[in-house]
């Protein structure tokens, strides 16, 4: 058997969500003079929530989310000061240096020698394809995939389109819900590798690792290990 090793991109091969903390915090800082003790996090989730089907993910949808919810909660109060550093904050986000995890750069490298890798990632297509570019990591890469959404439809057609029965694949990402959930319910496995932080929409009623369907590792420089014993 050979395996077909796909592999998640922000958070599990570069920095993402720390960056999105970080953002949401200054949304905060500069949102909460204006709305009278409103709990900022939990509205815009909500409006991310909202707006998912409409905007998808990335940077630009979240952008534009924390501009909806800022004139929502303050009731279109908001100085439009803080309307253009919300903008600012969005621009520095898509403008970030991409900063590889861990371990990540040299053990892509050695797996690239061993299996097939597919990077499947979901987000803007324009910012993925630019950290991907800027990661150094698409020469050991055999297939991209960058996506709306993270389902089983979404990896039946991946595999489908490379001709990889999904008995032979093994997803590893961050997201319970995206990387793992959605991959097992085709028939494939998967490698969990928490993040920063999990997102409010990643989460999945999973519980413990469950050995020959799925795994959960420290750190991504224990992944070789791990995929030589499975064939």
């Amino acid at each position: 058997m050979t395996l077909v090793v796909g592999l998640d991109g922000d958070d599990t091969l570069w920095h993402n969500e720390r960056l999105f903390s970080m953002t949401e915090e200054r949304f905060r800082s500069l949102v909460a003079p204006f709305a009278g003790g409103t709990d900022l996090s939990s509205s815009l989730l909500e409006t991310e929530r909202r707006n998912l089907r409409l905007f998808g993910y990335g940077v630009k949808s979240f952008t534009l989310s924390m501009i909806e919810t800022a004139i929502e909660v303050t009731g279109g109060r908001v100085p439009v000061g803080v309307i253009g550093e919300l903008v600012e904050a969005g621009k520095q986000m898509l403008d970030h240096p991409v900063e590889l995890l861990d371990g990540v750069a040299e053990t892509v490298a050695s797996l690239a020698g061993t299996w097939t890798l597919i990077l499947i990632t979901k987000g803007d297509l324009f910012h993925q394809e630019s950290k991907l570019a800027r990661s150094g990591l698409l020469p050991h890469l055999d297939r991209v995939e960058i996506v709306s959404e993270k389902e089983p439809s979404t990896y039946r057609r991946i595999l489908d389109a490379a001709a990889v029965d999904p008995s032979d694949f093994v997803m590893v990402g961050d997201s319970m819900r995206s990387d793992v959930e959605a991959v097992l319910d085709i028939g494939g496995r998967a490698v969990h590798i928490p993040g920063y932080r999990e997102w409010a929409m990643e989460t999945s009623a999973l519980g413990s690792p469950d050995d020959g369907r799925w795994w959960r590792l420290g750190r991504f420089a224990e992944l070789p290990s791990l995929l030589a014993s499975l064939g």
